[in-house]
């Protein structure tokens, strides 16, 4: 496995991460199997970056990925949380509280869920805009401090919030949506972050499905924020690509994790796998060559408009989720 091309703080993680939040989809039995399984797959396969977060699938996530990892060195493995984010009893996801006075408490419980004595990259899910980030940051410095957290990550940031963040204490990572059909951050915050030194860990890189009709329709049904996806552009999308991929001998999801591997080796894409089969086909993506013409070709394939606008985008004001 590569490494990825940033060693800010003397990190040091693989070029592809596992994001883990997909494994607590399901409370079934033999599905919480198979999402462990993937978990050891990757590991034994060199990725080491595990990314989770405290309120995915409320505390459940950080308890399956304690399982998984038991058995493993503890210095073999690099743990990513984000804290943050307030979900209803039906698990919706409804607000933030990043309050500094809230951030040692999440620490703790992540702590115990995940049965680690540290954690290496802890990141904020959002800025609040009301707080200071330079106030966010105080007490997840105080705990670099205490050995509770090695690493301070940021989350869905600008690139004048990164600039200001990483002047008041070094950001190691900033975890971004970026893809083939998400691409604001190419702008402002991947220059910031190399200029910085920052390395990119992005998600969302399969545009969370929306090239398929049917979960295009799912999403629409889940997520506010998808209500403005044209369907009918992203499927004519999916077709110019799938024919790139064809020619190249390689499937749809293969040809988007290695068009962000072409981005640049100090940007990691989280590969949101739940099956060891879904794992090893992304992976498969490392050794996937794309020329410049097949960039080029692939860049033209996806129109201008939703390179970088991406659909109606969440917000939040004291701390709800607004539209």
């Amino acid at each position: 496995m590569q490494y990825l091309k940033s060693n800010k703080n003397g990190l040091a993680v693989s070029r592809l991460g596992l994001g883990c939040m997909r494994m607590s989809n399901s409370t079934d039995s033999n599905d919480r199997i198979e999402s462990v399984a993937t978990v050891h797959a990757a590991l034994e396969a060199g990725i080491t970056f595990l990314n989770t977060g405290d309120f995915y699938a409320c505390g459940h996530n950080e308890m399956l990925v304690n399982e998984a990892i038991k058995s493993y060195e503890r210095d073999k493995i690099f743990i990513s949380v984000k804290f943050g984010g307030l979900l209803s009893p039906a698990g919706m996801p409804y607000g933030i509280d990043c309050r500094p006075l809230a951030i040692k408490n999440y620490l703790t419980y992540s702590l115990k869920r995940l049965g680690v004595d540290y954690i290496d990259l802890y990141q904020p899910c959002r800025i609040d805009p009301e707080i200071p980030v330079e106030e966010t940051l105080g007490p997840i410095a105080e705990m670099v401090k205490a050995g509770f957290v090695k690493h301070i990550g940021l989350s869905e940031v600008d690139a004048e919030t990164l600039r200001r963040a990483d002047s008041v204490h070094p950001i190691s990572l900033v975890e971004l949506e970026y893809s083939l059909t998400k691409r604001k951050i190419e702008k402002d915050l991947i220059p910031t972050a190399r200029e910085l030194g920052i390395g990119v860990v992005a998600f969302g890189i399969l545009s969370h499905g929306l090239l398929s009709k049917e979960r295009i329709e799912e999403m629409q049904k889940r997520a506010p924020q998808f209500a403005g996806v044209d369907s009918e552009k992203n499927i004519a999308i999916l077709e110019a690509l799938r024919k790139i991929a064809d020619e190249k001998q390689i499937t749809l999801s293969q040809l988007f994790v290695s068009w962000v591997l072409a981005q640049g080796e100090d940007i990691m894409p989280l590969i949101g796998a739940r099956k060891v089969s879904q794992l090893q086909e992304s992976m498969k993506a490392v050794d996937v060559k794309l020329s410049e013409n097949d960039l080029k070709r692939i860049d033209e394939a996806v129109p201008e408009d939703v390179k970088y606008g991406g659909g109606i985008q969440m917000k939040f004001k004291n701390g709800m989720f607004v539209r």
